[in-house]
Protein backbone atom coordinates (compact mmCIF):
# COMPACT_ATOMS: atom_id res chain seq x y z
CA UNK A 1 0.00 0.00 0.00
CA UNK A 2 1.74 3.26 -1.13
CA UNK A 3 0.79 6.56 0.24
CA UNK A 4 -0.87 8.68 -2.47
CA UNK A 5 0.80 11.64 -4.26
CA UNK A 6 -1.33 14.63 -5.74
CA UNK A 7 1.91 15.90 -8.31
CA UNK A 8 4.75 15.96 -5.76
CA UNK A 9 2.61 16.96 -3.21
CA UNK A 10 1.71 14.36 -0.37
CA UNK A 11 -1.42 14.45 1.29
CA UNK A 12 -0.70 14.50 4.96
CA UNK A 13 2.47 17.31 4.26
CA UNK A 14 -0.75 19.67 3.08
CA UNK A 15 -2.12 18.63 6.39
CA UNK A 16 0.43 19.26 8.43
CA UNK A 17 1.23 22.75 6.46
CA UNK A 18 -2.48 23.87 7.18
CA UNK A 19 -1.94 22.46 10.86
CA UNK A 20 0.82 24.71 11.21
CA UNK A 21 -0.79 27.73 9.20
CA UNK A 22 -4.18 27.46 11.67
CA UNK A 23 -1.50 27.61 14.96
CA UNK A 24 -0.05 30.57 13.58
CA UNK A 25 -3.60 32.52 13.35
CA UNK A 26 -4.44 30.85 16.76
CA UNK A 27 -1.44 33.04 18.44
CA UNK A 28 -1.12 35.49 16.07
CA UNK A 29 -4.70 36.99 16.51
CA UNK A 30 -5.85 36.86 20.05
CA UNK A 31 -8.04 39.47 21.18
CA UNK A 32 -6.14 40.99 23.72
CA UNK A 33 -2.63 40.50 24.19
CA UNK A 34 -2.50 41.34 27.73
CA UNK A 35 -4.92 37.72 28.03
CA UNK A 36 -3.58 34.87 27.00
CA UNK A 37 -3.05 31.09 27.60
CA UNK A 38 0.69 30.94 28.26
CA UNK A 39 1.07 27.68 25.41
CA UNK A 40 0.02 30.22 22.88
CA UNK A 41 2.83 33.22 23.77
CA UNK A 42 6.24 32.69 23.27
CA UNK A 43 8.67 31.49 25.87
CA UNK A 44 10.38 34.64 27.48
CA UNK A 45 13.29 34.13 26.10
CA UNK A 46 14.79 30.12 27.02
CA UNK A 47 12.63 26.97 26.53
CA UNK A 48 9.49 26.71 24.44
CA UNK A 49 6.28 27.00 24.06
CA UNK A 50 3.22 25.81 21.60
CA UNK A 51 3.46 29.04 19.98
CA UNK A 52 7.73 28.29 19.35
CA UNK A 53 7.06 25.43 17.14
CA UNK A 54 5.03 26.93 14.54
CA UNK A 55 7.88 28.86 12.76
CA UNK A 56 10.54 25.98 12.49
CA UNK A 57 7.58 23.77 11.59
CA UNK A 58 7.09 25.95 8.77
CA UNK A 59 10.46 25.71 7.50
CA UNK A 60 10.76 22.61 7.63
CA UNK A 61 7.99 21.53 5.51
CA UNK A 62 9.45 23.61 3.24
CA UNK A 63 12.08 21.38 2.84
CA UNK A 64 10.25 18.35 2.47
CA UNK A 65 7.99 19.85 0.21
CA UNK A 66 11.32 21.59 -1.89
CA UNK A 67 13.09 18.30 -2.24
CA UNK A 68 10.03 16.20 -3.46
CA UNK A 69 9.11 18.95 -6.42
CA UNK A 70 12.48 19.74 -7.76
CA UNK A 71 13.63 15.52 -7.68
CA UNK A 72 10.58 15.14 -9.81
CA UNK A 73 11.64 18.16 -11.87
CA UNK A 74 15.05 16.73 -11.85
CA UNK A 75 13.71 13.18 -12.76
CA UNK A 76 12.16 14.73 -15.86
CA UNK A 77 14.97 16.61 -17.33
CA UNK A 78 15.25 19.85 -15.86
CA UNK A 79 18.47 21.38 -16.24
CA UNK A 80 20.04 23.01 -13.01
CA UNK A 81 20.39 26.06 -14.37
CA UNK A 82 16.60 26.45 -14.61
CA UNK A 83 16.12 25.00 -11.25
CA UNK A 84 18.61 27.54 -9.83
CA UNK A 85 16.67 30.52 -11.64
CA UNK A 86 13.07 29.18 -9.78
CA UNK A 87 15.31 28.71 -6.68
CA UNK A 88 16.08 32.32 -7.22
CA UNK A 89 12.94 33.82 -8.84
CA UNK A 90 11.15 32.45 -5.92
CA UNK A 91 13.46 33.74 -3.52
CA UNK A 92 12.92 37.45 -4.48
CA UNK A 93 9.37 37.12 -4.62
CA UNK A 94 9.08 35.72 -1.05
CA UNK A 95 11.25 38.64 0.29
CA UNK A 96 9.57 41.33 -1.60
CA UNK A 97 6.33 40.12 -0.49
CA UNK A 98 7.44 40.00 3.25
CA UNK A 99 8.74 43.45 2.62
CA UNK A 100 5.49 45.09 0.67
CA UNK A 101 3.86 43.30 3.99
CA UNK A 102 5.69 44.73 6.26
CA UNK A 103 5.22 48.43 4.92
CA UNK A 104 1.58 47.99 4.17
CA UNK A 105 -0.22 50.87 3.91
CA UNK A 106 2.19 53.62 4.09
CA UNK A 107 5.75 52.06 3.28
CA UNK A 108 7.39 54.39 5.19
CA UNK A 109 10.85 53.04 3.79
CA UNK A 110 13.39 55.32 5.79
CA UNK A 111 12.10 53.03 8.59
CA UNK A 112 10.30 49.93 7.05
CA UNK A 113 11.13 46.91 8.91
CA UNK A 114 14.05 44.52 6.61
CA UNK A 115 13.61 41.18 8.13
CA UNK A 116 10.77 38.76 9.32
CA UNK A 117 9.13 35.40 8.53
CA UNK A 118 8.45 35.65 5.06
CA UNK A 119 12.17 37.69 4.29
CA UNK A 120 13.49 34.69 6.64
CA UNK A 121 11.94 31.82 4.81
CA UNK A 122 13.15 33.38 1.49
CA UNK A 123 16.72 33.48 2.35
CA UNK A 124 16.33 29.97 3.81
CA UNK A 125 15.15 29.16 0.82
CA UNK A 126 17.62 30.39 -1.51
CA UNK A 127 20.78 28.93 0.29
CA UNK A 128 18.98 25.09 1.47
CA UNK A 129 17.60 24.92 -2.41
CA UNK A 130 20.74 26.14 -4.05
CA UNK A 131 22.96 23.25 -1.63
CA UNK A 132 19.98 21.04 -2.26
CA UNK A 133 20.53 21.27 -6.13
CA UNK A 134 24.65 20.65 -6.05
CA UNK A 135 25.10 18.02 -2.87
CA UNK A 136 23.85 14.72 -2.02
CA UNK A 137 22.65 13.38 1.02
CA UNK A 138 26.04 12.88 2.74
CA UNK A 139 27.12 16.33 1.81
CA UNK A 140 23.40 17.88 2.83
CA UNK A 141 24.30 15.93 6.18
CA UNK A 142 27.51 17.66 6.56
CA UNK A 143 26.40 21.29 5.70
CA UNK A 144 23.33 20.81 8.23
CA UNK A 145 26.57 20.39 11.17
CA UNK A 146 28.42 22.69 9.71
CA UNK A 147 26.33 25.54 10.02
CA UNK A 148 24.60 24.08 13.57
CA UNK A 149 28.47 23.88 14.62
CA UNK A 150 29.81 27.33 13.45
CA UNK A 151 26.72 29.27 14.96
CA UNK A 152 27.14 27.49 18.23
CA UNK A 153 30.79 28.71 18.14
CA UNK A 154 29.71 31.89 16.79
CA UNK A 155 27.43 32.89 19.67
CA UNK A 156 29.97 31.06 22.39
CA UNK A 157 33.39 32.61 21.54
CA UNK A 158 33.10 35.83 19.49
CA UNK A 159 33.45 38.80 22.10
CA UNK A 160 30.92 41.30 21.94
CA UNK A 161 31.84 44.39 23.09
CA UNK A 162 30.65 45.61 26.66
CA UNK A 163 29.07 41.69 27.02
CA UNK A 164 32.51 39.56 26.33
CA UNK A 165 32.41 36.08 24.39
CA UNK A 166 29.75 33.70 25.06
CA UNK A 167 26.29 35.56 26.46
CA UNK A 168 23.83 34.65 25.45
CA UNK A 169 21.38 37.25 27.55
CA UNK A 170 18.34 39.20 25.88
CA UNK A 171 20.32 42.39 25.62
CA UNK A 172 23.91 41.08 25.37
CA UNK A 173 24.46 38.57 22.51
CA UNK A 174 26.29 38.36 19.07
CA UNK A 175 23.13 38.35 17.10
CA UNK A 176 21.69 41.65 18.59
CA UNK A 177 25.02 43.21 18.45
CA UNK A 178 25.37 42.23 14.55
CA UNK A 179 22.01 43.63 14.21
CA UNK A 180 22.46 46.62 15.92
CA UNK A 181 24.75 47.28 12.99
CA UNK A 182 23.45 45.97 9.83
CA UNK A 183 19.75 46.24 11.17
CA UNK A 184 19.78 49.60 12.92
CA UNK A 185 16.30 51.96 12.52
CA UNK A 186 14.81 48.54 10.39
CA UNK A 187 14.29 45.82 13.07
CA UNK A 188 10.69 44.72 14.58
CA UNK A 189 8.81 47.45 16.37
CA UNK A 190 8.82 45.40 19.39
CA UNK A 191 12.00 45.39 20.60
CA UNK A 192 13.74 48.03 18.54
CA UNK A 193 16.99 46.75 19.67
CA UNK A 194 17.31 42.92 17.98
CA UNK A 195 15.31 41.18 15.57
CA UNK A 196 14.02 37.80 16.34
CA UNK A 197 14.65 37.19 11.94
CA UNK A 198 17.80 38.48 12.81
CA UNK A 199 21.19 38.09 10.30
CA UNK A 200 23.26 35.81 12.54
CA UNK A 201 20.29 33.48 13.70
CA UNK A 202 19.37 32.90 9.97
CA UNK A 203 22.36 30.71 9.69
CA UNK A 204 21.15 28.16 12.19
CA UNK A 205 17.15 28.49 10.85
CA UNK A 206 18.97 27.55 7.24
CA UNK A 207 20.04 24.16 9.08
CA UNK A 208 15.97 23.45 9.93
CA UNK A 209 14.76 24.14 6.63
CA UNK A 210 18.05 21.31 5.50
CA UNK A 211 15.81 18.50 8.25
CA UNK A 212 13.22 18.90 5.96
CA UNK A 213 15.49 18.37 2.49
CA UNK A 214 16.65 15.27 4.61
CA UNK A 215 13.17 14.36 5.32
CA UNK A 216 12.05 14.52 1.86
CA UNK A 217 15.03 12.44 0.51
CA UNK A 218 13.40 10.19 3.07
CA UNK A 219 10.17 10.33 1.71
CA UNK A 220 11.52 9.29 -1.78
CA UNK A 221 13.74 6.41 -1.19
CA UNK A 222 12.72 2.89 -2.00
CA UNK A 223 11.03 1.77 0.96
CA UNK A 224 7.54 0.52 2.36
CA UNK A 225 5.18 3.12 3.96
CA UNK A 226 5.88 1.33 7.26
CA UNK A 227 9.50 1.34 6.99
CA UNK A 228 9.53 5.34 6.46
CA UNK A 229 7.43 5.82 8.89
CA UNK A 230 9.58 3.96 11.56
CA UNK A 231 12.82 6.11 10.31
CA UNK A 232 10.64 9.40 10.48
CA UNK A 233 9.98 7.82 14.32
CA UNK A 234 13.26 6.98 14.74
CA UNK A 235 15.04 10.12 13.33
CA UNK A 236 12.81 12.47 15.38
CA UNK A 237 12.98 10.60 18.51
CA UNK A 238 16.92 11.11 18.24
CA UNK A 239 17.23 14.57 17.50
CA UNK A 240 14.47 15.12 20.61
CA UNK A 241 17.37 13.73 22.28
CA UNK A 242 20.21 15.30 20.90
CA UNK A 243 18.40 18.89 21.13
CA UNK A 244 17.67 18.22 24.60
CA UNK A 245 21.31 17.00 25.82
CA UNK A 246 22.40 20.60 23.73
CA UNK A 247 20.44 22.56 25.62
CA UNK A 248 22.12 21.46 28.90
CA UNK A 249 25.13 23.97 26.67
CA UNK A 250 23.01 25.82 24.34
CA UNK A 251 20.20 26.74 26.32
CA UNK A 252 16.82 25.88 23.38
CA UNK A 253 15.79 29.61 22.80
CA UNK A 254 13.37 30.37 19.81
CA UNK A 255 14.58 34.15 19.23
CA UNK A 256 18.55 33.16 19.20
CA UNK A 257 17.18 30.04 17.11
CA UNK A 258 20.00 28.32 18.75
CA UNK A 259 21.18 24.97 17.19
CA UNK A 260 19.56 23.00 20.41
CA UNK A 261 16.19 24.56 19.22
CA UNK A 262 16.66 24.30 15.45
CA UNK A 263 17.68 20.08 16.41
CA UNK A 264 14.91 19.46 19.15
CA UNK A 265 12.28 21.12 16.71
CA UNK A 266 13.28 19.23 13.78
CA UNK A 267 12.86 16.00 15.79
CA UNK A 268 9.35 17.42 17.24
CA UNK A 269 8.31 18.15 13.50
CA UNK A 270 9.46 14.85 12.12
CA UNK A 271 7.61 12.62 14.98
CA UNK A 272 4.56 14.49 14.04
CA UNK A 273 4.49 14.56 10.59
CA UNK A 274 5.33 10.34 11.04
CA UNK A 275 2.05 10.63 12.83
CA UNK A 276 0.37 12.54 10.12
CA UNK A 277 1.71 10.51 6.99
CA UNK A 278 0.71 7.10 8.90
CA UNK A 279 -2.69 8.21 9.24
CA UNK A 280 -3.31 10.55 6.49
CA UNK A 281 -1.67 8.77 3.36
CA UNK A 282 -0.78 5.25 4.73
CA UNK A 283 -4.07 4.32 6.84
CA UNK A 284 -6.23 7.03 4.75
CA UNK A 285 -8.16 8.35 7.64
CA UNK A 286 -8.58 11.65 6.04
CA UNK A 287 -12.25 12.57 6.69
CA UNK A 288 -10.86 14.76 9.60
CA UNK A 289 -7.86 16.35 8.16
CA UNK A 290 -10.08 18.10 5.26
CA UNK A 291 -10.00 20.96 7.25
CA UNK A 292 -6.25 21.42 7.53
CA UNK A 293 -5.42 20.37 4.10
CA UNK A 294 -7.28 22.98 2.59
CA UNK A 295 -5.82 25.51 4.74
CA UNK A 296 -2.12 24.12 3.85
CA UNK A 297 -3.04 24.47 0.08
CA UNK A 298 -3.10 27.95 -0.09
CA UNK A 299 0.29 28.97 2.47
CA UNK A 300 1.36 31.81 0.66
CA UNK A 301 -2.29 33.27 0.23
CA UNK A 302 -2.86 32.93 4.43
CA UNK A 303 0.79 35.03 5.11
CA UNK A 304 -0.08 37.63 3.04
CA UNK A 305 -4.16 37.61 4.04
CA UNK A 306 -3.22 37.69 7.89
CA UNK A 307 -0.52 40.38 7.21
CA UNK A 308 -2.25 42.48 5.47
CA UNK A 309 -5.99 42.17 6.72
CA UNK A 310 -4.06 42.23 10.54
CA UNK A 311 -2.80 45.31 9.58
CA UNK A 312 -6.17 46.73 8.82
CA UNK A 313 -7.43 45.99 11.88
CA UNK A 314 -5.19 47.79 14.01
CA UNK A 315 -5.43 51.05 12.02
CA UNK A 316 -8.75 51.86 10.81
CA UNK A 317 -10.36 53.29 13.82
CA UNK A 318 -14.34 53.88 15.32
CA UNK A 319 -14.88 56.52 17.42
CA UNK A 320 -10.89 56.43 18.46
CA UNK A 321 -10.96 52.95 18.79
CA UNK A 322 -8.74 50.15 16.89
CA UNK A 323 -11.57 48.07 14.28
CA UNK A 324 -10.02 45.25 15.75
CA UNK A 325 -10.28 46.20 19.21
CA UNK A 326 -13.44 47.21 18.56
CA UNK A 327 -14.69 43.97 17.27
CA UNK A 328 -13.26 42.07 19.84
CA UNK A 329 -15.15 44.31 22.82
CA UNK A 330 -18.66 44.29 21.15
CA UNK A 331 -18.69 40.71 20.44
CA UNK A 332 -16.38 38.61 22.32
CA UNK A 333 -15.60 40.48 25.51
CA UNK A 334 -18.77 39.70 26.36
CA UNK A 335 -19.60 36.08 26.07
CA UNK A 336 -16.44 35.02 28.41
CA UNK A 337 -13.41 35.67 31.02
CA UNK A 338 -11.22 38.09 29.82
CA UNK A 339 -8.86 35.27 28.65
CA UNK A 340 -11.15 33.11 27.27
CA UNK A 341 -13.00 35.79 25.09
CA UNK A 342 -9.59 36.00 23.90
CA UNK A 343 -9.32 33.05 22.61
CA UNK A 344 -12.73 32.72 21.49
CA UNK A 345 -11.46 35.60 18.80
CA UNK A 346 -8.20 33.59 17.82
CA UNK A 347 -10.11 31.02 16.90
CA UNK A 348 -12.77 33.19 15.36
CA UNK A 349 -9.75 34.18 13.16
CA UNK A 350 -8.35 30.54 12.28
CA UNK A 351 -12.33 30.00 10.69
CA UNK A 352 -12.90 33.20 9.21
CA UNK A 353 -9.20 33.05 7.65
CA UNK A 354 -10.35 29.10 6.57
CA UNK A 355 -13.57 30.86 4.77
CA UNK A 356 -11.37 32.95 3.06
CA UNK A 357 -8.77 29.94 1.69
CA UNK A 358 -11.95 27.80 1.28
CA UNK A 359 -13.50 29.97 -1.40
CA UNK A 360 -10.60 30.36 -3.34
CA UNK A 361 -10.17 26.34 -3.08
CA UNK A 362 -13.93 26.14 -4.22
CA UNK A 363 -12.54 28.26 -7.38
CA UNK A 364 -9.42 26.38 -8.22
CA UNK A 365 -7.27 29.04 -7.27
CA UNK A 366 -3.99 28.76 -5.79
CA UNK A 367 -1.31 31.39 -5.03
CA UNK A 368 1.89 30.11 -6.34
CA UNK A 369 5.47 31.56 -7.04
Amino acid sequence: MNPEVRGNRLLSLDVFRGATLASMVLVNDPGSWDHIYPPLEHAAWHGWTFTDTVFPFFLWIAGVSFMLSMARRMERGDHRGQLFWHVLRRSLIIFAVGLFINGFPYFHFSRIRYMGVLQRIAICYLIAGSLALVLKIRGLIVATVALLAGYWLLMLLVPVPGCGAGSLAKDCNLAKYVDNIVLAGHMWSGTKTWDPEGLVSTIPAIASMLFGLLTGHLLRMNRTPAEKTAWLFAIGNLLLFAGLVMNVWLPINKNLWTSSYAVFMAGLASVIFALCFWIVDVVKLRRWSRFFAIYGMNALAVFILTGLIGRLLEIIAISGQPLGTRIFDSLFAPLASPINASLLYALANVVFYFLLVYLMYRRGWFLKV
